[in-house]
Formats: structure tokens, sequence, C-alpha cells
């Protein structure tokens, strides 16, 4: 069987067993219903993830389970409009995204460079990581962060401004999200993968990818705010999600790269907008005055 077969047998697997412990649940409150088939199909995934020696089987299933999800929402309680425009927003972006990944993966040989640097820091203990760190633990960021859909299904407050505003910055999020992935696949696919990229976007942000996907999920936030609701499950994805990038991804990327790039990546750095897109600063100091 090819590489891209298992993935998809995995992701397959998943859903079934998903679908599976859904339906057992289906009398419990849809929060529940969701997080216990969410739950199961993580720990398939996780499976396939041991069995091949390869955490990176779970990196799809960010983008593979918010669809779903959302579906299951308005399965409950209907599709209004409002739901329509955010999950047709989400599809778009849970297609580009795992398409990206996808044409980016190298096969089972190939696991994502955090993971490989995390065997070696916890040694026997990986698989346990594993386990609850790179599979359990986004996957409930993920869960929270479409938590504000099953507001937009309950809601059937009619289309006003703040849609229009929510739809601007998702749809705007998703766009810069795709812009920066494909610079960076035009930059490695140039030869020139040895040179800082600090063209397009990059130019600045150091991270406009990540902003990308930050926007996306507050975005999400604000289709619930459109709704009317004003209350933690609206915004606790898009605050955890924030709480990961800056406390854990950004780091870890701006560390690797200071070790790789040394003087280079500091002067990026130094005129080089951490993540929200901004000029860059001019480090040429004007001539003295005569």
């Amino acid at each position: 069987m090819s590489p891209g077969a298992r993935v998809v047998l995995a992701y397959v697997a998943a859903a079934l067993a998903a679908f599976v412990a859904g339906w057992f649940a289906r009398a419990l409150h849809p929060w529940w219903t969701v997080a216990i088939a969410d739950g199961v199909a993580t720990v398939v995934v996780f499976a396939f993830s041991r069995a091949h020696d390869n955490s990176s089987f779970y990196d799809a299933y960010w983008s593979v389970a918010p669809p779903l999800i959302g579906a299951y929402f308005g399965y409950v309680e209907g599709a209004p409009p409002r739901l329509l425009v955010a999950m047709v927003l989400v599809s778009v972006w849970a297609a580009r995204l795992t398409y990206n990944w996808w044409r980016r993966w190298d096969g089972l040989t190939h696991e994502d460079w955090r993971y490989v640097d995390l065997r070696g820091q916890t040694g026997r203990l990986y698989w346990v990581v594993s386990l609850l760190g790179l599979h359990g633990f986004p996957t409930v960021l993920v869960y929270l962060g479409c938590l504000p859909l099953w507001a937009v299904a309950r809601s059937d407050a009619p289309l006003g401004l703040l849609d229009a505003v929510a739809v601007v910055i998702t749809a705007g999020a998703i766009a810069i999200e795709a812009i920066a992935d494909q610079q960076l696949s035009d930059h490695v696919a140039s030869g020139r993968a040895d040179r800082i990229l600090d063209d397009g976007l990059w130019g600045w942000s150091r991270h406009p990818n990540y902003f990308g996907e930050l926007a996306f999920w507050w975005g999400i936030a604000a289709f619930a705010v459109a709704a009317g609701a004003l209350e933690w499950s609206t915004f606790a994805g898009a605050v955890a999600m924030t709480g990961l990038f800056f406390g854990v991804s950004v780091p870890m990327v701006e560390k690797r790269s200071r070790a790789r790039r040394g003087d280079a990546f500091r002067d990026y750095c130094a005129r080089t907008s951490l993540l929200i897109p901004w000029p860059p600063k001019s480090l040429t100091r004007p001539p003295a005055p005569r």
C-alpha cells in the first residue's frame, strides 16, 4: 500500500470510528457528542502514527476536523444563512490547508522537524508525549475553535454588518495564509532555501502564515459575535490558539532560525514585524547634516 493510501486509510478509519462513537453518544449535549467522537478519531489516528513510527500522520487532522464538526452542528440545529456562509469559508480554508500539507508531504520517511526534536528530548516517553501533546492537545484546541459554530447554528438573528466584518476577517485570513504558503513554496522550489525569505508578505511579517491562521480562528469567533453569542465558548478557541502560537509555535521557529541563520536572521528580525504584517523598518541611517 502506498504512503498516501495509508494516510487516507487512517482518516477513513478515524471518521468511521468517530461516527460510531457519536452515534452511541447522540443523546448527550452536542458539545459532548462532538468531544467524544473527536477524541475517538484522534486515538485512531494516533494508532496509525504509532504503527508507522511517524507522528506526522496527525498533521492533516487540524484542517480535516472543523468542516465535519460544523456540519454536525448544522445537522443538529439546522443551517441558518449565517452558518452556511461560515461553513463555506471553513471548507475553503480546510481544503486549501489540507492540499498544502499534502503537496509538501514527502511520505512516511518525513516527519515534522519539531517532532524529531521532541523525540530527542523525551526519549522513551516520546509516544506518551505524542499522544497527549502532539495529538490530544491540538484536538482540544481545534474543538474549542469550532465551538463558535454551535452558537452560529443555533441563532436565527438576521445577517448584518457584523457578519460582513466576520467575512472580511475570515476570508482575508485565508487569503493571507494562502499567499504566504505559496511564497514559501516558491522560495523553496527556487533553490534559494539557504537564503532568508524576506520578499512579499515575508518582508512585512516573519510569520505571515501564522498570522493568517490566527486571524482565521478569530474570524470564526466573529461569526458567533454576530449571532449574539458573547460567552466564553465564543472566544476560548481563538484565545487558546493565540496562546499556542505566541507561547510555542513562534518561539520554536524563531529559535531554530536564529541557530541556523545567525546574524542574517537577527538583521531580519530588526527590520521585520514578528507577526502582524507591517512595512519593514529601514535600517539605513540618514546622512549626517553638513
